[in-house]
C-alpha cells in the first residue's frame, strides 16, 4: 500500500478512531449503529487494508466507505512502509523499521518466547527524555506519534506473525522509540484501541508502560485508574547518580518521583516494576543496591535488572553476571523480587535502549503536539 502524506487538517485516520468514534461516525453519516462492528473487525481483527473491496460489508457501509475514504476524502487507512525486517542470530527476535506517511521513521521489535509472542512499541519519532545510554535518547526529538502509528505497528506485528504461521501477539510494551507519558493522550487511545475485545484483543493486563518518571503522567494514570502495568526506569538511587543518567531526574526529583509511585500503588494496588540498566562501575555496586532497597521500602515492586546494551554514542559497558548476581542478592536479602533481564536482539541492535531511526526535522503531515 503506498503511504502519500495525508492532510490533518481536513483528514483522519481510521485507526486513530476508538470503537465509539467510529461509531458516531457512521451514524452522523446516517448508518445504523450495526454496522460499526464489522468494519472494526475488518480493521483490527482481520487487518484488511483494502476496505472498499470488502463484499462482505452490507450496501450501505461499502456506498459510505467509497464516499468517505481515500485521498483527498474525510478519511483515510494508513499503513507504514516497511523499510527493513532485520532477524537477530537468536532466532527469536526481529526489528521492523518502518517510515510513516511523512518520511519519519520508527522501530518496531517482535519478540518470541515459549508459547508467546511480545512486541515492543515506540511511541514517539526520537525522544526528549535524552537518557546518555540509549540510541533514542542520543537522537533527540521529532514528533509525537498519533494513535494509528501505533496502533499501526501491532498490525505489523501480527501480520508478519500470521504470514509465518506463527500465533498471535500476547503482550505489549510501550518501551521501543520515545517517552508514552510524554505523549499521554495518543498512547492512551491507542491503548484503548489495541484493547478492545472485537478487534486485536489483547488484554490490558498484558500492556506494559515504561517511563522515565515523568511525574505528572504517574499521577494521571493513578488517577484514572488506568489498568495497565507501569514499569519506571530508575537507575540511579540518589538525584546525583540518577540525573547523570537520566537527564530528567533533574525536572522530577526522586523524591517526586517516588511520592508519585506511591501515589500510584495506594490508588490502583497494582505493582510496579522499576527498570535498572547495570552499568559497570557506575551503578551496580552492593551499596547502590541496598539504597535501592532503601527507596523501594513499602512498595509492591519488582525490579528487572538490565545488563547496558551498547550503543555508538555512549562508552559504558555492561556490568559482569557476577557484579549483577551479587546486586540481585543484595535485593533478594531485603525482601524484593527482581529478575535479571536476558539480553535479547543485541546484534540486530534491537535491545533495550538501542533503537534508533533516521531523524527528520518535526513533520506538519503527522499532526505535531
Amino acid at each position: 500500500m503506498t503511504v502519500v502524506a495525508p492532510d490533518l487538517n481536513t483528514s483522519r485516520s481510521l485507526l486513530d478512531l476508538t470503537f465509539a468514534e467510529l461509531e458516531r461516525e457512521l451514524i452522523t453519516s446516517g448508518l445504523a449503529p450495526v454496522h460499526a462492528r464489522p468494519l472494526w473487525r475488518a480493521l483490527h481483527r482481520d487487518l484488511h487494508h483494502e476496505l472498499t473491496n470488502e463484499a462482505d460489508f452490507p450496501p450501505p457501509l461499502r456506498r459510505w466507505l467509497a464516499g468517505q475514504l481515500g485521498a483527498g476524502r474525510r478519511f483515510f487507512l494508513e499503513a507504514p512502509v516497511e523499510t527493513a525486517d532485520i532477524a537477530s542470530t537468536d532466532g527469536l527476535t526481529r526489528k521492523f523499521l518502518l517510515r510513516l506517511a511523512d518520511g519519519q521513521t520508527i522501530e518496531t521489535v517482535l519478540m518470541g518466547f515459549k508459547g508467546r509472542h511480545t512486541a515492543c512499541l515506540s511511541t514517539q519519532a526520537g525522544c526528549a527524555m535524552a537518557c546518555v545510554f540509549c540510541a533514542t535518547g542520543q537522537m533527540g526529538f521529532a514528533r509525537h506519534l498519533r494513535p494509528g502509528e501505533i496502533v499501526a505497528q501491532v498490525h505489523h506485528a501480527q501480520a508478519a506473525l500470521r504470514a509465518a504461521g506463527r500465533e498471535g501477539l500476547r503482550n505489549l510494551v510501550l518501551m521501543g522509540m520515545g517517552e508514552p507519558l510524554h505523549n499521554y493522550d495518543a498512547v492512551m487511545t491507542a491503548l484503548e484501541i489495541i484493547s478492545d475485545r472485537g478487534g486485536l484483543n489483547i488484554g490490558p493486563g498484558r500492556i506494559t508502560i515504561s517511563t522515565v518518571g515523568v511525574v505528572p503522567g504517574i499521577l494521571r494514570l493513578a488517577a484514572e485508574r488506568r489498568p495497565y502495568h507501569l514499569a519506571v526506569s530508575l537507575h540511579g538511587a540518589t538525584d546525583e547518580e540518577r540525573s547523570a543518567l537520566v537527564p530528567a531526574g533533574r525536572r522530577w526529583p526522586l523524591t517526586e518521583l517516588m511520592a508519585a509511585c506511591r501515589t500510584y500503588f495506594g490508588q490502583t494496588g497494582r505493582r510496579i516494576f522499576f527498570e535498572w540498566t547495570l552499568i559497570a562501575g557506575a551503578n551496580d555496586s552492593p551499596a547502590q543496591a541496598g539504597r535501592l532497597a532503601k527507596l523501594l521500602a513499602g512498595l509492591d515492586a519488582h525490579v528487572n535488572l538490565i545488563p547496558l546494551n551498547p550503543t555508538d554514542g555512549f562508552a559504558g559497558t555492561a556490568t559482569q553476571s557476577t557484579a549483577a548476581r551479587a546486586f540481585q542478592q543484595v535485593l533478594q536479602a531485603a525482601g524484593i523480587p527482581s529478575t535479571i533481564r536476558q539480553r535479547r536482539g543485541i546484534d540486530v541492535a534491537a535491545g533495550c535502549g538501542q533503537l534508533r531511526a533516521e531523524k527528520r526535522g518535526a513533520g506538519s503531515a503527522a499532526g505535531v503536539k
